[in-house]
């Protein structure tokens, strides 16, 4: 999104809202509204780039072709845009990019990364209901421990066959994952072994629980456990509680609070985000997008 955003500013170009995914293999059908304060996003960002929430009805009956579709290279620069996307949107006025994650090179402008940074941590403001659910989840934190710890756990079931990572699961585990990872049909395959010594695969539950006692925390600790659904449950999370008893989650504390968010990941996930913010010590058992912009905003 934030890129989307850049982009709009080097072509010129009014921005559309952007559509997020409803594909993927969460199927999730969230729209921007349901996750983001749209009308702070539109105006916060008004002296950057203009933000619309949809193409005007009467600009599209005048168009003589539906709005072209292209999908642009990873990391393109701004260059690409320039040279590339910009004709086609002088000539069609409408244009649709699609697949936008990882478009825009990282080495851009100082400016233009100034304003890819506006609009990641300012522009983009959750909803009044997730900021209320999630600020109540910290408050309850709060009135448990003076200080307490989240740790987030990227490890749902499509993560894991996408890494190609194993944690112990035998021969079932291996057969479920090998389905999922059906899935994608480019991936190749992959030693499991080789990519946790290489350190690729994230942290189980068991191995996040050593390392916070190896670092010097006690099994007093209180831990809020920010994640989506853990490969193997309550099983996979057993050795972490025996370790650190005072564990919660959004579904212990948050209790029928929860019920309208849980058909939908992003907005459950906005939840735990909020929470991890809200946090003393953060700890992350991967190095996915949850994990680096919680280390930009702290």
């Amino acid at each position: 999104i934030s890129d989307a955003v850049v982009v709009a500013r080097i072509l010129n170009a009014t921005l559309v809202v952007p559509e997020l995914d409803h594909k993927s293999y969460w199927k999730d059908n969230s729209d921007f509204v349901n996750i983001f304060d749209v009308d702070w996003f539109i105006s916060y960002l008004a002296k950057d780039v203009t933000v619309v929430k949809r193409v005007p009805d009467k600009f599209m009956r005048s168009m003589e072709k539906p709005p072209y579709t292209m999908r642009v290279p990873r990391k393109s620069p701004p260059e690409y845009y320039l040279d590339q996307v910009l004709p086609i949107l002088k000539r069609r006025h409408v244009l649709q990019l699609t697949k936008f994650d990882y478009r825009l090179a990282n080495n851009i402008d100082e400016d233009l990364q100034k304003l890819r940074c506006r609009s990641n941590f300012h522009a983009l403001r959750f909803t009044e209901p997730i900021q209320a659910l999630g600020q109540k989840l910290v408050k309850k934190m709060r009135q448990m421990a003076n200080r307490f710890m989240a740790v987030h756990l990227r490890l749902e079931p499509d993560m894991l066959a996408f890494s190609g990572c194993y944690i112990g699961g035998g021969d079932k585990e291996r057969y479920e994952l090998r389905e999922i990872r059906k899935r994608w049909e480019t991936l190749p395959d992959i030693d499991a072994v080789g990519e946790r010594r290489r350190g690729k695969c994230p942290l189980t539950p068991h191995e996040v629980g050593l390392m916070l006692r190896a670092l010097g925390f006690e099994n007093d600790a209180y831990i809020y456990v920010a994640s989506g659904e853990i490969y193997g449950g309550e099983e996979t999370l057993e050795p972490l509680k025996d370790l650190f008893p005072n564990l919660y989650t959004k579904e212990i504390l948050a209790n029928e609070d929860l019920k309208p968010f849980l058909p939908f990941s992003s907005c459950l996930a906005a939840i735990d985000y909020i929470v991890c913010d809200g946090s003393d010590v953060f700890v992350t058992n991967n190095n996915g997008n949850m994990a680096k912009i919680l280390a930009g905003r702290r």
